[in-house]
């Protein structure tokens, strides 16, 4: 993920979970499980929960969203709408 992430991003660190889009309607997501254990905590969340919280967050960014007030309500309404 590290290696990924200094490809990509130019940030020579480990992150939980990177998205990159292919097409309109395609993407690909990584998810790092030894960063998301991690960041957890930060969110007090279980794991398998947070699991599904970054996925949600990865499906957001592969939709065209970078970290925002707009970002974030469009999260929330996903997880509320699937319980996360």
């Amino acid at each position: 993920m590290r290696e990924l992430n200094r490809t990509f991003r130019s940030i020579d660190a480990s992150t939980d979970i990177l998205s990159f889009p292919l097409s309109e309607t395609e993407g690909e997501m990584y998810i790092c499980k030894s960063e998301a254990r991690k960041e957890m905590v930060k969110f007090d969340r279980k794991f398998d929960n947070f699991l599904l919280f970054l996925y949600i967050h990865g499906l957001v960014h592969l939709k065209g969203f970078d970290h925002s007030s707009t970002m974030e309500n469009i999260e929330v309404e996903f997880r509320k709408k699937f319980g996360v």
